[in-house]
C-alpha cells in the first residue's frame, strides 16, 4: 500500500471512530507531517474523502471533518431506515454464496467485538457488515446512499456499543442476534422478512444514537418504523 493510500485508509478510520471529531478542522501541515506525504498527494486524499462524504472542503477555509449538526442528523434519521430496508430486500434477491460466507465472517468479528465491550471495533465491524449487505443488493444508487449514511451511523454507533447499564447491554446482545437473523433471511431469499428484521434492527438502536447526537429529542418527526412499513 502506498503512503497516500495508507493515509486515506487511516483518515477514514479516524473519522469513523470519532478520534477526529465531527466538524473539526483538518490542518494540512500537521497531516502532511504525520503521514509523511507532501501537500499535493494529501490534497488528493482530502478530495477523495470529500467526494465520499467524510470531509467538507471550503475555498480559502480548508478541510473539515463532515459535521453531525442538527440539520445533518435530521436528514440521517429520515433517510436511513428506508435505505437500509430496501437494500436488505434487494440483498435477499441478489446475494451470492461467496457474499453470504463473507457476511458470516464479518458477523463473527462483530459479535466478538460487541460482546467484548470494544465499542470502536464493534462500530467498525458493523460498518463493514452493512456495507457487505449493500454490495449484495447490487444497486449503485442505493449503495451510494448507504456509503454516506454509514459514515454517520458508524460515528453514532460509538455510543450504542458502549452500554452504560444492563438494559443497554441487552440491546447490544439483541443487535448481535438480529444480525444473525438478517443473515438467515437473506440466505433463505426472503426479502419481506429481511425488510422486517432490518426495521426492527433500526428501531433497536435509534433511541440511543439519537441521544448521542443531541441530549434532547431531535426536532424532527421520527416515527416508529412499524408505522412506516408501507412507505418502504
Amino acid at each position: 500500500m502506498s503512503a497516500k493510500e495508507a493515509c486515506l485508509s487511516d483518515l477514514k478510520r479516524r473519522i469513523l471512530s470519532t478520534s477526529l471529531a465531527p466538524g473539526g478542522d483538518l490542518d494540512e501541515a500537521s497531516l502532511s507531517e504525520h503521514y509523511g506525504i507532501s501537500r499535493t498527494p494529501l490534497r488528493e486524499v482530502l478530495q477523495r474523502l470529500a467526494g465520499a462524504g467524510y470531509v467538507t472542503l471550503t475555498a480559502n477555509r480548508g478541510a473539515k471533518v463532515a459535521s453531525m449538526d442538527v440539520g445533518a442528523m435530521r436528514t440521517f434519521f429520515q433517510t436511513a431506515p428506508m435505505v437500509y430496508a430496501n437494500i436488505s430486500s434487494l440483498a435477499a434477491e441478489n446475494r451470492t454464496r461467496a457474499q453470504i460466507d463473507a457476511l458470516k465472517a464479518e458477523q463473527r468479528t462483530f459479535a466478538l467485538a460487541a460482546s467484548g465491550g470494544d465499542a470502536g471495533a464493534a462500530a467498525l465491524a458493523n460498518h463493514r457488515f452493512h456495507r457487505g449487505i449493500g454490495d449484495m443488493a447490487a444497486n449503485p444508487y442505493l449503495l451510494a446512499a448507504l456509503r454516506r449514511l454509514l459514515i454517520d451511523h458508524t460515528r453514532l454507533g460509538q455510543t450504542f456499543y458502549r452500554p452504560a447499564s444492563d438494559a443497554e447491554a441487552e440491546l447490544v446482545a439483541r443487535a448481535v442476534e438480529q444480525h444473525d437473523a438478517l443473515i438467515a433471511a437473506i440466505e433463505a431469499a426472503q426479502p419481506a422478512l429481511a425488510t422486517e428484521i432490518t426495521l426492527r434492527h433500526w428501531d433497536l438502536s435509534r433511541g440511543r444514537i439519537e441521544r448521542f447526537s443531541r441530549p434532547d429529542p431531535l426536532p424532527v418527526d421520527v416515527m416508529n418504523m412499524e408505522d412506516r412499513r408501507h412507505a418502504v
